[in-house]
């Protein structure tokens, strides 16, 4: 059951492991410290992962206490520390809680650091204490953080070619090598942007290739130095295709405004033709009826008339009075 200890009785107890052990034993103890000999190890760990620190392989049932200090920048110094005898944990200082034990401290005194910030850049010591003598293993941890990389042409011609927020900062290369200059700038966060601006001289370069080192991975890009100069190019062949569109569609609308106007047109003529000859037939009554000639015409061929019906009807009486 974890338990409050005070930094004194914690320093005490180790003191007392360390010298108050049996002289018989002080040759064991330079043997086994030949056999494991002071470690410390350089780890690289990306952010956001996962980091399980372990302990000096010895044989857990000769440990009397299991100690981590860690020494981060900034902080206080912090202390996680088990003891077999009593079955105890405690902790000093320790108020990140993504640092905890790893497994059961009697079974594996492993630290486990879930999930890895920028802040766990620090010392980790594990120290532990039996009756033939203290065994420890440190760890220098750094924490990487893999940078954003971009790469693109300047409106003035040059490229540019950029790590973003690196830690620690990356490297810049390009192949060709151009006439370039290199910027740096640190955040608070301790990580770091470069960039490289460059320019070729050589119009025969038409690619260039932007090469990112570090320690999280490399990366690689590319561009077209002809492209920048295209653009134009195709800006100004946009413009004639639009032109020439507009015109198109200006003189085609001319055209079918043109057609609509001549069927209009043959439309009303054909409408006026019964019209002028409704407005033709009151002049024909007029001519008719002032017209001599026309008027004995129509006389004439009235007596035919009327000859004709008297004859008929003179036949028809005599055909009655014979019966």
């Amino acid at each position: 059951m974890p338990c409050t200890w005070r930094t004194s009785d914690l320093q005490l107890l180790l003191i007392l492991t360390v010298f108050l052990v049996p002289a018989s034993c002080m040759d064991d103890k330079q043997n086994d410290s030949k056999l494991l000999p002071e470690v410390n190890i350089s780890l690289h760990v990306l952010v956001g992962t996962k980091a399980v620190l372990s302990c000096p392989e010895i044989l857990l049932d000769n440990v009397l206490v299991t100690t981590w200090e860690i020494i981060l920048r900034h902080k206080p110094l912090s202390i996680k520390a088990y003891r077999s005898d009593l079955n105890e944990t405690t902790e000093v200082n320790s108020t990140d809680k993504r640092i905890t034990w790893a497994f059961r401290p009697d079974q594996n005194p492993a630290l486990l650091i879930y999930p890895v910030a920028l802040t766990h850049d620090g010392y980790y010591r594990c120290q532990m204490a039996t009756p033939n003598g203290n065994f420890h293993r440190g760890y220098n941890l750094q924490v990487l953080v893999a940078p954003e990389v971009t790469l693109f042409r300047r409106e003035n011609g040059t490229t540019e070619c950029k790590a973003v927020a690196g830690k620690p900062a990356a490297e810049i290369f390009w192949i060709p090598e151009g006439n370039c200059v290199p910027h740096k700038k640190n955040w608070d966060n301790d990580t770091e942007t470069v960039w490289s601006t460059c320019y070729w001289e050589d119009s025969n370069v038409s690619t260039v290739f932007c090469f990112v080192s570090h320690q999280t991975g490399n990366k690689s890009l590319s561009v077209e130095l002809s492209e920048g100069a295209s653009k134009p190019q195709n800006i100004r062949m946009l413009c004639i295709i639009l032109s020439v569109f507009i015109i198109l569609v200006i003189m085609g609308s001319i055209w079918l405004l043109k057609i609509s106007g001549c069927r209009k047109c043959k439309l009303k003529k054909t409408e006026g033709t019964p019209a002028e000859e409704d407005e033709m037939q009151p002049y024909a009554s007029y001519t008719e009826k002032k017209n001599p000639l026309y008027d004995t015409t129509n006389r004439v061929k009235t007596s035919h008339v009327l000859q004709s019906e008297v004859d008929g009807t003179g036949l028809h009486a005599f055909y009655v009075t014979g019966l």
